[in-house]
């Protein structure tokens, strides 16, 4: 099977250097977070992975909307991905991810429904499947 897209990103330095895409669209500073005792005046992994997770999520109920009944506008939805790290108790650490999706125009029912669907079909959260618990509430508006 061929890959529908693919890009590259070089990071360089650590926590503390930089990313760049190869096509030049993407190039970042990055810092440790105050949090973990950096300066925190950059962004950093956790952040950029919470961004990705959240608008390709977006994408998945936009795309499973699209074939229900109900139809969703993308302005309609919204999510909200936390992404935390913890200690895994072996000298190692783990992501933890929380997604909140708000789904304006729909019944309680229908927007589980759909998300459901956006998890089993959404890249990241299939990438995730078996490593990071996605907890996942659902509202609507």
């Amino acid at each position: 099977m061929s890959a529908l897209y693919s890009t590259k990103v070089t990071a360089v330095g650590g926590r503390a250097g930089t990313i760049k895409s190869d096509d030049g669209l993407l190039d970042l500073p990055l810092a440790l977070p105050k949090a973990l005792g950096g300066k925190g005046d950059a962004t950093n992994p956790e952040q950029l992975f919470a961004g990705g997770y959240a608008a390709c999520f977006e994408n998945a109920v936009i795309h499973v909307s699209r074939s229900a009944a109900d139809k969703v506008k993308d302005d309609d939805i919204a999510v909200v991905a936390t992404v935390g790290m913890e200690p895994n108790g072996q000298g190692g650490f783990v992501l933890t991810v929380a997604l909140d999706v708000t789904i304006t125009g729909v019944d309680q029912e229908k927007a589980e429904e759909i998300v459901a669907k956006a998890h089993a079909a959404c890249p990241y959260s299939n990438a995730v499947k078996g490593n990071i618990d996605v907890a996942i509430t659902v509202a609507t508006n």
